[in-house]
């Protein structure tokens, strides 16, 4: 959306799709970096009270060397890749989707390096639910259209779903909901049959709201976004709908694995319901009111008045060598708004890295964040909030708030 403001396609893709949540894949095994990159997604969502969504995507010979080929180089050094994982989570809520397709595909093991996976799964299970106790791990049940209730239930019990919160569905194809939910509810019977009870279901909507079959749907314009990311289910054996595939990511036909395309987005998001209007986006409290592991203090805020309408605050939450976190309050004046825009030059060395909760555009120095679709019309009054991370060292700026 910041490259590309001018594109046609940029309005229907921000309020359709970049304004929803979606799960942030973790798909390269690489040591050096792997804690950072946890650490700092999950303290930025705990720092607007928002749940993390993590999807674990590094097990050796994942996709069975197709599209989306990778991973660690052997269980051994995946398992110290996982210790890294789980040391980072924090102590707050966590949601971690495990390994997509590694138990729903197993043609290319041999029944010994299924007996291996599934060892290394349910340890890494273990491993990050130890680590933070509030974490909620799921492992991967395929979807309706492949494996067998009963079947995908032995292999769940096989790879240590006992130890797990549940399992989720749908990643790798675009079944309608109705016919997840149906699969998912079999599955929990199956594994009761087992002993393994109180097991819950998460279903990828990202991609279901049009037509369901073949499984790639980088060429396929039937397909739709589905439900819109929520915990509010009213289903006690679903514990959430999510966008675990993020719309617009090609699943490796036409387009390389994992790359975003524009016209994918657009196509599921075009003729798309708008999401629903909400003061904030949808949270579930944390089920430890203890604050994340590296809870930082906060700094001094700046508040510039806006003559039209709306002021807004800039306050350092955090800081660290080479880069820093920052949440900017906007409150509407004395009128109602339909929209805002935060306004401010970046300081010397200084660059935004993500924003959340809010639209970016940069042009040189000059850094303006607009509202996204849930979060524009404020009563008087009323306050939005939006985060960053940004590189450079830690300035409160001067900001201009207008009001739309």
């Amino acid at each position: 959306m910041a490259a590309n403001p001018n594109d046609s396609r940029t309005a229907v893709i921000r309020d359709k799709v970049a304004s929803q949540p979606a799960s942030h894949w973790l798909s390269n095994y690489n040591m050096s970096t792997i804690g950072t990159e946890v650490s700092s997604y999950v303290n930025a969502a705990n720092a607007v009270n928002q749940i993390p969504v993590l999807t674990a995507y590094a097990i050796p010979n994942r996709d069975c060397g197709g599209a989306s080929a990778g991973g660690a180089p052997d269980l051994g050094q995946y398992q110290n890749w996982i210790n890294a994982v789980a040391a980072n989570l924090g102590n707050r809520t966590v949601i971690v989707l495990l390994e997509p397709d590694s138990i729903a595909l197993q043609t290319c093991l041999s029944a010994s390096e299924i007996t291996a996976r599934d060892q290394a799964l349910a340890t890494a299970t273990r491993t990050l639910k130890a680590a933070n106790p509030n974490a909620k791990v799921y492992l991967d049940a395929g979807h309706s259209a492949w494996n067998s209730a009963a079947e995908q239930a032995g292999r769940l019990a096989a790879a240590g779903v006992a130890d797990a919160d549940g399992f989720y569905t749908n990643v790798s194809n675009f079944n309608a909901t109705s016919a997840e939910v149906s699969y998912g509810k079999a599955i929990i019977g199956a594994l009761n049959g087992r002993g393994i009870s109180g097991k819950h279901q998460i279903v990828d909507t990202s991609r279901n709201g049009g037509a369901s079959g073949d499984w790639c749907g980088d060429d396929n314009t039937d397909r739709r976004i589905g439900a819109y990311p929520t915990t509010a289910t009213n289903d006690g054996d679903v514990d959430a709908f999510l966008w675990v595939k993020p719309p617009g990511e090609a699943d490796g036909c036409k387009y390389a694995a994992g790359s975003f395309q524009p016209d994918l987005a657009y196509s599921l998001a075009s003729t798309a319901p708008n999401p629903p209007v909400t003061s904030s986006p949808t949270a579930v409290p944390s089920s430890s009111s203890a604050s994340p592991s590296s809870s930082p203090s906060a700094s001094p805020s700046s508040s510039v008045p806006a003559g039209a309408g709306c002021t807004a605050a800039f306050t350092i939450s955090s800081s660290w060598q080479g880069g820093f976190q920052a949440t900017v309050t906007v409150t509407a004046g004395s009128m109602v708004t339909r929209g805002w825009r935060v306004a401010w030059t970046l300081g010397s060395g200084q660059s935004i890295n993500q924003v959340w909760n809010g639209a970016l555009t940069t042009s040189g120095t000059a850094v303006t964040v607009s509202n996204v679709s849930w979060n524009g019309a404020l009563e008087p009054g009323n306050h939005a909030e939006f985060g960053l991370t940004a590189t450079g060292a830690a300035t409160t700026p001067a900001l201009t708030c207008t009001s739309l």
